[in-house]
């Protein structure tokens, strides 16, 4: 039971310490006159990641690998399945009215070549360092169109970007940023250090891999930021920013967390992960293409599909 409740409140602390860090930094780089939109771009994406990020650092360190790809697997799994259908089930997410497909096309190739990687068996650092030059295409991408849409909008944008970042504050004291900054660097290396140490524990205690609990109690801890961002996007008919949301975090997860955690050591894979996991990771990011290519709405009915497809999920890598 002291597992377990040590794991929630390491959780909890990398959760509220991941949302510190992100507001200290988003008001520093608007207070340095960092512009809004880049803002967005870099800091809020890398800020909402670092949970998974500490705990897969940790998790190598550790000598739990099977934690570290547990979680990124897990997570992009959680992502489409569950974070898109819980919120259809309270709203229709009317993906008709957004256009993510370039973004889409890019996860997907993000997930091949994670894939590929995979089979190597390992996940060296020569294997990071291919998925951070696919991270640094991928921002590349961003900025550019970032800036092709402030161009074609106009000095306005500027105001939109500041409301998208709920964040920002950009006449916040310097003693407050300087408290956010704080507790988020020194919240997440906790919460990683709690969470990691006790979810090994609880595998050991009742007879699972750590490679289940990544896939299971971890993803699903971590993918919970995004579950609450989606959920407010659904409420507030923003659909692109809910798919966005997923999209960038399912990248972010794939190229970043495993790129950065093989410099702190290898990764081995789990076999498991080559004839299952990997699969329905890739299948369920299949299953995005009806919404993001023939302009169909994510409605009540195929939020409980996805939502029950995710419940199966866990239920057969608990088995």
């Amino acid at each position: 039971m002291m597992a377990w409740l040590l794991s929630g409140l390491g959780l909890l602390i990398l959760l509220l310490a991941g949302d510190a860090l992100v507001r200290g930094a988003v008001n520093l780089s608007l207070r340095l006159g960092v512009p809004a939109l880049i803002v967005s771009l870099t800091i809020v994406a890398f800020g909402t990641s670092a949970p998974e990020l500490l705990i897969s650092i940790k998790a190598v360190q550790e000598n739990a690998p099977g934690i570290a790809l547990g979680n990124v697997v897990g997570s992009n799994t959680a992502n489409i399945l569950l974070v898109l259908g819980l919120p259809a089930l309270l709203a229709t997410l009317h993906t008709s009215e957004c256009d993510t497909r370039r973004n889409y096309v890019l996860m997907l190739l993000a997930s091949v070549l994670f894939i590929g990687l995979a089979f190597c068996g390992t996940f060296t650092v020569t294997s990071g360092m291919i998925l951070l030059a696919g991270l640094g295409l991928m921002l590349t991408n961003a900025f550019r169109e970032a800036h092709a849409h402030r161009k074609a909008c106009g000095d306005p944008c500027a105001d939109d970007d500041l409301e998208v970042l709920e964040e920002a504050d950009p006449n916040m004291p310097w003693w407050r940023i300087g408290m956010f900054l704080a507790l988020g660097l020194l919240g997440l290396p906790m919460g990683a250090h709690l969470l990691v140490d006790n979810a090994s524990v609880i595998a050991r205690t009742y007879g699972v891999s750590e490679t289940v609990i990544g896939l299971t109690l971890v993803a699903l801890g971590t993918s919970l930021p995004e579950l609450a961002t989606t959920v407010m996007a659904a409420l507030r008919r923003q659909a692109d920013v809910a798919l966005g949301n997923v999209i960038g975090s399912n990248m972010f997860n794939l190229l970043a967390i495993i790129g950065v955690a093989t410099l702190f050591g290898p990764i081995p894979v789990d076999p498991s992960f080559l004839e299952f996991d990997l699969w329905v990771m890739l299948a369920a990011s299949l299953l995005l293409i009806p919404f993001v290519f023939f302009k169909l709405d994510i409605n009540r009915f195929w939020g409980a599909v996805l939502s029950a497809m995710y419940i199966g999920y866990v239920v057969i890598v608990l088995i």
